[in-house]
């Protein structure tokens, strides 16, 4: 097929767009602002985990240990270490008080993201500021919504699950299955989330910067091939440096006592450029269709 998605003409002319679109530079803006938003994030989060009384604690735990499974080992470090301390510092009271402004501090990461996919998508944002950054917020507040759900799933879903599963006398079976099932279950929700950002974030119907163009088709699209490659490079490119960290873990020689926020900021810059590069592919998905 001329279309192939992994043809080697299919991968140049993807590359070569986000070269033209400096994706390796706005990767790097990304990361810087993934940085500040994080920990706002996190704070807004656990606020919201205190209002669940004793499932509080275990959704912070569970949490972590999700992080654990795609962030390298030296930058979770160092971000439990940050939220213990900014935790301990301010009492739960101004946790509480501080929840919007850590909910607007949050959202600067989903404001960039949608700065960087107008130009990944070849559009150019006409909505007024206001309206980007409730959009971020809302989004934001979705993220938010999706991680807690999901955490709620894998704390107590199991409970439901082998309720109803030992008046069926298949309690053993069950067990063996859940275990199994937390991972796609989990990998659902990062799909969703991926996709809200590809759906909501861009410009959807912006003008493009090339008038001759064809209003964008796969942003507008619900689990376009983009999204589905960008949460796979991610899980990859994730998976790959914790594993090189694990074996070559050189930076605490280089960096010293920054070397945990270089691994930080660099998992960002990773993550930032599977996001970045799902939008070009659906945007040369785009091209070739109306061609």
């Amino acid at each position: 097929m001329e279309n192939k998605l992994f043809s080697r003409e299919f991968l140049l002319r993807v590359w070569a767009r986000a070269d033209d679109d400096e994706l390796l530079g706005r990767s790097a803006q990304l990361s810087y602002y993934f940085l500040l938003a994080l920990f706002p994030l996190l704070l807004f989060l656990i606020t919201l985990f205190g209002y669940l009384n004793g499932a509080g604690s275990h959704l912070r735990h569970r949490l972590i240990a999700y992080l654990g499974e795609v962030m390298p080992a030296t930058a979770l470090h160092l971000v439990t270490a940050t939220i213990d301390e900014v935790t301990q510092a301010r009492g739960g009271g101004k946790l509480s008080a501080g929840l919007l402004l850590a909910l607007w501090a949050s959202s600067s990461g989903m404001n960039a993201i949608s700065q960087s996919l107008n130009a990944a998508y070849d559009v150019r944002e006409t909505r007024p500021w206001w309206k980007v950054r409730l959009i971020s917020i809302a989004l934001t507040v979705a993220l938010s919504i999706l991680i807690i759900s999901a955490l709620l799933i894998v704390l107590y879903g199991g409970r439901l699950g082998h309720f109803v599963a030992a008046l069926a006398h298949e309690g053993g079976a069950f067990s063996i299955v859940w275990r199994v099932l937390q991972f796609p279950i989990a990998l659902v929700f990062v799909f969703i989330t991926f996709d809200l950002i590809y759906r909501f974030a861009p410009n959807v119907k912006g003008p493009r910067r090339d008038a001759r163009l064809p209003a964008s088709d796969y942003r507008r699209r619900w689990l376009s091939p983009g999204v589905m490659v960008a949460v796979v490079l991610w899980l990859l490119v994730s998976l790959g440096f914790r594993f090189y960290l694990h074996f070559f873990n050189s930076y605490s020689a280089t960096y010293g006592s920054l070397g945990a926020l270089i691994i930080l900021m660099l998992w960002f810059y990773l993550t930032g450029t599977a996001i970045l590069l799902g939008a070009e592919i659906n945007c040369e998905l785009e091209s070739k269709s109306s061609n």
